[in-house]
């Protein structure tokens, strides 16, 4: 696994090891939205850390075990594409990304609810494999369908649109895996970068 990626891991599984056992942690490293309302749970508020810390954070095994897995399968290729500097560089843009889109959506419904999960991150992950592996097959667990990369991430974006405005009470940030994936196409953009295979 190369350096970054194992890096990237390795600081979450053990972020959410010390999760249970300082539960303050979620206060301070959670993503909290912007405004006042931060009276309705004591400690609690966003702070400027926190568009990268809560992507360290997880709300369940299953929710870190996901996650891990894509950061590991997808984020692996793209730092061997990229190298690890620029390979580090677009993972916590997309992770910003993910979050700015969050704190926009929370402050348009008026919700205060903290947000955790590296899931904006790993959604700018599948974006960057399909532009760069566009062609390369993709075989999704439920239903075992292989698919070509490219397709496999326009049909997952259209259902997180989808379920971003018909899901509303899940508690899943849809949007922000949105954010995740434009945040990524954006910087991927800028750089020029081409298909490889």
């Amino acid at each position: 696994m190369p350096p970054a990626t194992a890096a990237l891991l390795t600081a979450t599984v053990a972020a959410f090891l010390l999760q249970g056992l300082v539960p303050s942690l979620t206060l301070s490293l959670a993503l909290w939205p912007l405004g006042g309302q931060w009276m309705l749970v004591p400690d609690a508020g966003f702070a400027p850390w926190q568009l990268l810390t809560y992507a360290f954070l997880h709300g369940s095994v299953m929710h870190l075990a996901f996650n891990m897995f894509g950061l590991y399968m997808f984020g692996s290729e793209l730092e061997r594409a990229f190298g690890t500097r620029r390979f580090v560089v677009y993972w916590f843009a997309c992770v910003v990304a993910a979050a700015l889109t969050q704190l926009l959506v929370l402050g348009l419904s008026g919700t205060f609810v903290p947000t955790v999960g590296a899931s904006g991150g790993v959604f700018g992950l599948l974006l960057g494999y399909a532009m760069l592996f566009p062609h390369r097959r993709v075989m999704l667990l439920f239903p075992p369908i292989p698919m070509r990369a490219r397709v496999f991430v326009t049909i997952y974006a259209l259902i997180e649109l989808t379920l971003g405005f018909t899901a509303s009470s899940s508690g899943i940030a849809h949007f922000a895996h949105l954010g995740g994936m434009v945040g990524g196409f954006l910087l991927l953009r800028h750089w020029k970068v081409r298909a490889l295979a």
